[in-house]
């Protein structure tokens, strides 16, 4: 087959055995995972499969699909939580769900802890964008549908690169605390290194369609290679009380 012209000896050998494997068994509900194939992991039955149903004549392997997607967020609205509601929820596609109140601010969240942690608003829920893409969130009216739609994630060329996926994946969110002014107020406390302490890369400049002009103009600091302040500032590094300011001047909404 001209597609395993680039596997090494012991990629074609444990492609052999496990074509070998299903032409004599039925994984017929089993996960991925669950194949007892010895060697065989989750990752690489899930890549090779197209091999696997070439070498078999099978038309399908029958392994389970992967789990639905789902999303996880956290209520804010101070009434909600002083009445006992929880604060901590998921939602997964295909489910028939709504939350305990219709949304009427939703902050998606790069960063797990922010969400979690966000101040509490009125009518507010602060979803964790970690883990999972747009279309993931897009498939929840309640969410996509919300009056005010927000999205906050780290300065620098994944953020924005994250925020462009969003859009395009049909969730018209607005950006907060990702503009020239925060960038120029936050950047002493950036990086220019990643968690094991390596100085970060220039990003390979993309088109990312969906920025506005004032996104743009950080973003193209930040993946100029002639750029020489920090090319990241953490979410974190921001106060949670300049958000729930931003927010606040957004949405005209105020306390």
């Amino acid at each position: 087959m001209r597609g395993t012209d680039s596997y090494t000896d012991t990629d074609f050998d444990l492609l052999l055995t496990v074509a070998d494997w299903f032409t004599h068994n039925d994984a017929t509900g089993y996960t991925p995972r669950q194949v007892p194939i010895p060697g065989v992991h989750a990752k690489w039955l899930n890549t090779h499969q197209p091999h696997i149903l070439a070498l078999t004549g099978h038309g399908t392997l029958g392994l389970l699909p992967d789990h639905p997607q789902r999303i996880h967020f956290t209520y804010l609205d101070p009434d909600h939580r002083a009445g006992g509601g929880r604060w901590h929820d998921s939602a997964t596609v295909g489910d028939h769900y709504a939350p305990c109140y219709q949304p009427q601010v939703v902050v998606i969240s790069e960063n797990k802890d922010t969400a979690i942690h966000f101040p509490r608003i009125p009518g507010g829920i602060a979803v964790e964008g970690g883990g999972f893409g747009g279309k993931t969130a897009a498939a929840f009216s309640w969410l996509t549908g919300a009056p005010r739609l927000y999205y906050w994630g780290d300065i620098d060329a994944h953020g924005y690169e994250i925020l462009n996926g969003w859009r395009a994946d049909g969730v018209p969110v607005t950006s907060i605390l990702m503009d020239l002014d925060t960038y120029d107020r936050y950047e002493p406390y950036g990086t220019n290194t990643d968690a094991r302490g390596q100085t970060l890369a220039t990003a390979s400049r993309k088109p990312l369609p969906h920025l506005t002009n004032d996104e743009r103009g950080v973003y193209e600091r930040i993946t100029d290679p002639q750029w020489t302040r920090h090319r990241r500032i953490e979410q974190e590094r921001i106060p949670l009380t300049l958000a729930e300011h931003a927010l606040a001047a957004a949405t005209s909404f105020r306390r």
